[in-house]
């Protein structure tokens, strides 16, 4: 275990770290800027584009006649990106490192492209060059820049868009349950999605919406259309019945549906369309995967270049962070912001000049990281009682030495506190975020022995009423390099009050096939988009719909499906999903904030989601001539600009 190295070497190292670089959280560092169009950077600035660029490698696919000229191929109307420090050079490889193909496929559109309608984080248009909402908040219109194309050159008009919505979204085959962030009021109303003209669309909502452009800014709402040009050949809308048939049996699939989602995997296929700055060329699950540039990509810097500036994007896949660490280290990584544990930062200082890289210090909006989930609706009929008890869950919560944790794996520099409501949030609670956090084994003992844990076996650790063994699992993948570490002291302090617990750790991809389909008893997983973008925009831990956290999976199943599926939830549960119908529905600040107060108050009673440590710094290494890398940025790589990334 990482962690017994000693808390008396971790302090030495925290001196060190805060002696070499001062920490400097909440300044507002220079980043990249994004204007709108041309036109819109040209008022802002006094410069004009009077041309533009291509890479050289595009260059010469233009003069053997396998690419229109750079005029062509981009839209009207481009975006422009004014680089961090300067107008970069074309070219290079940028190497990095994941540890699983599940990773390749998932991370890289949070992590590293960006290809929203508007950009992740602020809601700068991205895809759309412009939208306009009414003054009731129920009709929203957006405007497309006039020729855009996918990867492969094809246009991108709104009949992409519809395809997504009316063909993909409202399929049922494809998509079982209707997204909730597209639906008003408590009775699921849907909304309506209209073509104006080819790059005008409307999309009208029953009742007023004032969180609905944000959503489209925050992971899992962001790319709210498909390459239909493409993917139609898979869809029996577009498709003879029997060819589609035998097409999903000769790629060994039982149903269209299977064949679909497999063909709209742009990862690990390489022939479906992307609006990305790169486009994948060695897909995953091969090492390493490798991505090039896309030569329809829509945005230019203030020189008139077609960005990206990088060439190709190198992955490797690796079977642990602990490689990735070592990479980095070494020097053999261009660029990695992820799996790099903090523990090992006065390392990463002492051997930047022999790496020839350098350590920034962004941040990780998680007021948990990771939190513990128990599921309400375990399979486990001997734990289900347990967990649905709030003394049992305040007990885990008692025993948990947070302090510790902060010093050991985050060196002093995150947070201590339950999976809360951040202060980033209008509605942060500060009791919520200090409920049962102290560390008091004593009364966390005191609690399982009124529940009647008191028998235990020859080694001391508690049985159930009915004599047989309490162990607990706690299920984890490590996305990020310090969860394991954090999981094993807590299973370390559970022991100390009398119950065994044992880690399973999960490669990412089983991980969310067992997460989404409610199996694990207990999962350690980050409360990181609530606390990222606050609980109007992204409410799904709180209300239990997020499907990598399954700690209410069948009551969140109900609630979606308005109770024609899972289980009905009891009284606290149901009072939540009461409330936040109210929250969204409601033109009342007042109302809205008295209910999801009333939602903080259940959880801070209830304790459903056990927090440790959050608000800590994430490392991010980058070698010394990969220039335009922002100094602090939250947490995904995207929100630097990395088409705005050169090699100097």
């Amino acid at each position: 275990m990482r962690y017994l190295v000693g808390i008396f070497s971790v302090i030495i190292c925290i001196s060190l770290v805060l002696g070499i670089v001062p920490y400097n959280f909440g300044a507002e560092l220079p980043s990249p800027k994004q204007y709108s169009t041309v036109q819109e950077y040209e008022k802002a600035t006094g410069k004009r584009i009077s041309r533009f660029n291509e890479a050289p490698m595009l260059a010469e696919l233009v003069k053997q006649g396998k690419l229109p000229p750079v005029e062509k191929r981009l839209p009207e109307e481009p975006a422009v990106v004014e680089p961090l420090e300067e107008v970069g050079q074309y070219g290079g490889k940028m190497r990095i490192a994941f540890t699983g193909a599940g990773e390749a496929s998932e991370v890289l559109i949070q992590g590293l492209l960006t290809a929203e309608m508007y950009r992740l984080g602020k809601p700068i248009p991205n895809i759309v060059k412009d939208f306009k909402a009414s003054k009731d908040q129920r009709f929203f219109t957006f405007y497309l820049r006039k020729g855009l194309k996918w990867s492969d050159g094809a246009p991108f008009t709104v009949d992409d868009i519809l395809f997504w919505y009316e063909d993909v979204i409202n399929n049922k085959e494809l998509t079982p349950v209707f997204p909730l962030w597209l639906t008003f009021g408590a009775d699921r109303i849907p909304a309506k999605f209209d073509k104006i003209d080819d790059y005008t669309l409307r999309i009208t909502f029953a009742g007023p919406k004032p969180d609905f452009i944000q959503r489209m800014a925050t992971t899992g709402q962001r790319e709210i259309f498909l390459p239909k040009h493409y993917l139609k050949q898979f869809h029996p809308k577009y498709q003879d019945s029997k060819k589609l048939e035998a097409m999903a049996k000769e790629a060994k699939f039982d149903f269209w549906h299977q064949l679909f989602w497999d063909r709209n995997s742009w990862t690990t296929n390489p022939e479906r369309p992307v609006m990305f700055p790169w486009k994948v060329k060695v897909p995953s699950p091969n090492t390493p995967v490798i991505l090039e540039r896309n030569p329809y990509y829509w945005k230019v810097d203030p020189a008139g270049n077609q960005l990206p500036y990088i060439d190709n994007i190198v992955i490797d896949i690796v079977s642990n962070a602990e490689l990735i660490n070592i990479k980095a280290m070494s020097g053999d990584l261009d660029f990695q912001a992820r799996h790099l544990f903090l523990a090992n930062y006065p390392a990463f200082m002492e051997n930047r000049s022999k790496g020839n890289y350098r350590v920034l210090r962004w941040t990780r909006p998680a007021t948990a990281e990771p939190m513990i989930a128990l599921n309400q609706n375990t399979k486990n009929s001997k734990l289900r009682p347990l967990f649905q008890d709030r003394r049992f869950r305040i007990a885990l919560s008692l025993a948990i030495n947070r302090a510790e944790i902060n010093q050991v794996v985050y060196l002093g520099l995150g947070t201590p506190g339950q999976a809360s409501l951040s202060k980033r949030d209008p509605y942060y609670s500060p009791e919520w975020a200090k409920a049962y956090a102290e560390y008091n084994p004593k009364e966390a003992n005191r609690l399982l022995d009124i529940l009647g844990l008191t028998k235990r076996d020859k080694d001391g650790f508690r049985l159930l009423p009915d004599g047989s063994p309490l162990n607990l699992t706690i299920e984890v993948a490590p996305i990020f390099a310090d969860w394991v570490t954090v999981c094993e002291m807590v299973a370390n302090y559970w022991s100390k009050i009398g119950i065994k617990t044992a880690i399973k750790v999960l490669q990412d991809t089983l991980y969310y096939t067992r997460a989404r389909a409610g199996e694990p008893d207990i999962v350690a997983f980050p409360f990181d988009n609530t606390a990222a973008w606050g609980i109007l925009v992204f409410p799904d831990h709180v209300i239990g719909t997020h499907g990598a956290v399954p700690w209410i999976p069948e009551y969140a199943r109900w609630y979606l499906t308005g109770g024609k599926a899972g289980e009905e939830p009891p009284g606290d549960i149901k009072r939540i999903y009461q409330l936040w119908d109210r929250a969204i529905s409601s033109t009342s600040e007042k109302e809205r904030a008295a209910a999801i107060k009333g939602i903080i108050d259940i959880h801070k009673r209830n304790i459903y989601l056990i927090g440790t440590v959050g608000d800590y710094p994430l490392l991010a290494i980058a070698k010394n001539n990969l220039r335009n890398v922002p100094e602090g940025v939250d947490q995904w790589p995207c929100l630097g600009f990395p088409e705005q990334f050169f090699f100097k």
